[in-house]
C-alpha cells in the first residue's frame, strides 16, 4: 500500500516538534512536504495553517499535520477554512477516532503539551487509520452542509 502524502507546518513554538516529526515520517517512507516555519524565531500560526491546509485542499497532500505551543491555535485556524476537519488531540484514542469517524484531515500538535514519542505516536495513528464511512459519512457530510451554508 502507498504511504500517504503528508503537509506538515508549524509556527515557533512548533518547529523543533516538526522538524523532528519530519525525520520520522521520511525514515518510515512517508512523503513530507513542509511548508514552514523554518526557525524558532517568532510568527503567526494562522499564516501556516492556511498555507498547509491550501496545500491539502488542492490535492497536493493526503493528510496535514499542524504544530504549535497547544495545538489549539493551529485547529482553530485550519478549521476556518472549507473543506478542513482538524482535530486537536492529545492521546490515541481521539486521534484513531477522529481519522475513524470524523475523517479529519488536519491533527493539530501542542508541542508544549506533548512529547515527541507521544507525538509520534499521535501521527503514526493519524496516518495509518482509514475513515470508516458508514453512518460516520452521513455526519461527515453534514458537517459539510453547515460549512457551505456559512
Amino acid at each position: 500500500m502507498e504511504k500517504r502524502r503528508i503537509v506538515i507546518a508549524a509556527d515557533h513554538a512548533g518547529y523543533p516538534l516538526k522538524q523532528a516529526l519530519i525525520g520520522l515520517l521520511t525514515a518510515e517512507g512517508y512523503p513530507v512536504a513542509d511548508m514552514g516555519t523554518d526557525s524558532t524565531a517568532s510568527c503567526d500560526y494562522p499564516v501556516y495553517a492556511e498555507k498547509a491546509c491550501k496545500y491539502l485542499t488542492e490535492g497536493n497532500a493526503d493528510l496535514c499535520i499542524l504544530c504549535c505551543g497547544t495545538g489549539i491555535g493551529m485547529s482553530m485556524a485550519a478549521n476556518k477554512i472549507k473543506g478542513i476537519r482538524a482535530a486537536c488531540c492529545t492521546d490515541i484514542f481521539s486521534t484513531k477516532f477522529t481519522r475513524l469517524h470524523n475523517d479529519a484531515n488536519v491533527l493539530c500538535l501542542g508541542a508544549r503539551v506533548l512529547g515527541e514519542g507521544l507525538a509520534w505516536e499521535l501521527v503514526q495513528a493519524f496516518v495509518t487509520t482509514d475513515f470508516e464511512g458508514g453512518k460516520h459519512a452521513r455526519r461527515v457530510a453534514m458537517i459539510t452542509e453547515i460549512e457551505n451554508r456559512r
